[in-house]
């Protein structure tokens, strides 16, 4: 790739861009502005560039199963799924890589989405994770740009190690999931030995009206087993839907995968004093701050009947909270709850929370009607406006959510701007033994070498910085002198 004159960005319409790295939020940690004009441009036309797959989360494998509850967290939601030990409702899991098409490699280096949908008595909760707990981003405005640097060069229609890398190394944000992206559990030997994590902060509400942010773990009670690039490359060359096929044979012989689900959960006044953001997607909250508590198993222990009807057309939304659970300031999330179901809309239909997989498992009553592909009596000749005299359904405010507080000038904040981004992820690096360390390097040595000197040496100096030890052996494994290396 050759550098080209500066040339002005602009929007669709030809409007000069004045920053594209920034969503407009109200305040430096959000929550992100409806006025944004432009982040709604990029993800609404984002969500439309591929049909009729997903434009991300591909390729997958799904499953029903059950959630019980283990541990009392009453205290901190009014959601009747906590009310008591003991309570169970339906789940339905998605896996899948993030990066891949349909026909992709089910061992891949990527991440893993970890979605899950949970029919309770008061609607749907859909946790859209990964299987990592941090991501590459933490501006939606950028999201799209992450994912075509993943995805495939126009000109050669080929995956570039040159975009992928080229972005990252601009992107210093990116660090932590990339340390975590390459080491040894880059790769899980299959879904059911793997963790999921909300990724995003949520929140939780009681009847006192008090929030809590949370973050959701989801550990496997299979053990943690992860390929190396050679194994999963000899899988890939007999079967590229491994980890489907794992899925769906493990249940059939009756080994039912587990997960023990865990929170870690955050007084709303401690995230104004706490240390870093906790809003902030490319960090963790440490343990020794906020201690894991167990809330429940996840168990998944029925196949679809029809993949197409149940895993393609399941569709998630992060939005989807039922009363007592919420969501965050947290800028990626906010942008994915408008995201998500506009992909849907777009890729199965402005019906598609009627689907059956998506159906909850509680009463509907809403003044949706009409629009393509409507598949269900459209509730006759009942009454289609509200406010109405005929007995209609009506707002209730008993399950309002408590105020969430907001403070700051609107304004496109430079979130890279007094942000640490090296912390944490040189602290993943000095955790690692010495063999997860040489894998590390390997690992990104191997994904380095094909790429351009420049961006060898500018992503050398974020590992530096990350650790020293870390960017000198990367350093060295590509032949590059840390003396061409500006720290």
């Amino acid at each position: 790739m050759s550098k080209c004159p500066f040339v002005t960005m602009t929007t669709t319409a030809g409007v000069p861009v004045a920053d594209n790295q920034n969503s407009q939020t109200a305040g430096a940690r959000g929550p992100v502005l409806m006025q944004d004009y432009q982040l709604m441009e990029k993800m609404a036309h984002f969500n439309r560039e591929r049909v009729p797959e997903r434009v991300v989360h591909a390729k997958g494998a799904g499953a029903f199963g059950k959630f019980t509850v283990t541990g009392d967290i009453s205290r901190y939601t009014v959601a009747k799924l906590f009310g008591k030990v003991g309570n169970q409702c339906e789940v339905f899991a998605r896996f899948s890589t993030v990066a891949g098409e349909q026909g992709s490699a089910d061992t891949a280096r990527d991440p893993r989405g970890f979605a899950l949908k949970f029919y309770t008595e008061e609607g749907n909760w859909d946790m859209v994770g990964n299987n990592t707990p941090v991501f590459f981003v933490r501006d939606p405005l950028k999201f799209s740009d992450f994912i075509h640097s993943q995805k495939r060069h126009p000109a050669t229609g080929l995956r570039d190690n040159t975009m992928q890398w080229d972005f990252w190394s601009l992107s210093p944000e990116s660090l932590h999931q990339v340390t975590t992206l390459f080491s040894d559990r880059g790769i899980p030997a299959d879904y059911r030995h793997m963790n999921g994590y909300s990724s995003h902060t949520y929140s939780l509400w009681n009847a006192n009206g008090e929030r809590y942010w949370v973050k959701w773990h989801f550990k496997t009670l299979q053990g943690i087993k992860t390929l190396t690039d050679a194994e999963a490359a000899k899988i890939a060359s007999t079967d590229l839907d491994f980890h489907r096929r794992d899925l769906h044979d493990a249940i059939a012989r009756g080994e039912f995968p587990q997960w023990k689900v865990q929170v870690q959960i955050m007084p709303e006044r401690e995230a104004d004093t706490y240390a870093i953001n906790p809003f902030d997607l490319t960090k963790v909250w440490p343990h020794k701050d906020y201690p894991p508590m167990d809330v429940g198993v996840l168990e998944l222990n029925r196949n679809p009947q029809n993949y197409f009807a149940e895993v393609e057309q399941a569709a998630f939304e992060p939005g989807n909270t039922p009363p007592g659970m919420g969501v965050s300031p947290d800028k990626m999330l906010q942008a994915r709850i408008l995201s998500y179901p506009d992909a849907h809309r777009y890729r199965i239909g402005i019906n598609y929370a009627a689907l059956s997989v998506n159906k909850p498992h509680c009463p509907v009553h809403t003044y949706h009607r009409d629009g393509q592909t409507r598949f269900d009596g459209n509730y006759d000749g009942a009454v289609n406006y509200q406010p109405n005299s005929f007995d209609g359904p009506a707002d209730n405010a008993a399950y309002k959510e408590p105020p969430l507080r907001v403070d700051g000038d609107a304004d496109r904040y430079d979130h890279r701007a007094g942000n640490d981004d090296y912390t944490q992820a040189g602290n993943l690096y000095r955790l690692m033994n010495a063999d997860q360390q040489a894998q590390l390097i390997g690992n990104l040595a191997g994904a380095l070498a094909p790429v351009p000197r420049f961006i060898q040496i500018r992503q050398i100096a974020h590992f530096y910085r990350a650790d020293p030890d870390y960017g000198s052996r990367v350093a060295a494994a590509l032949g590059v002198a840390m003396a061409e290396v500006s720290i």
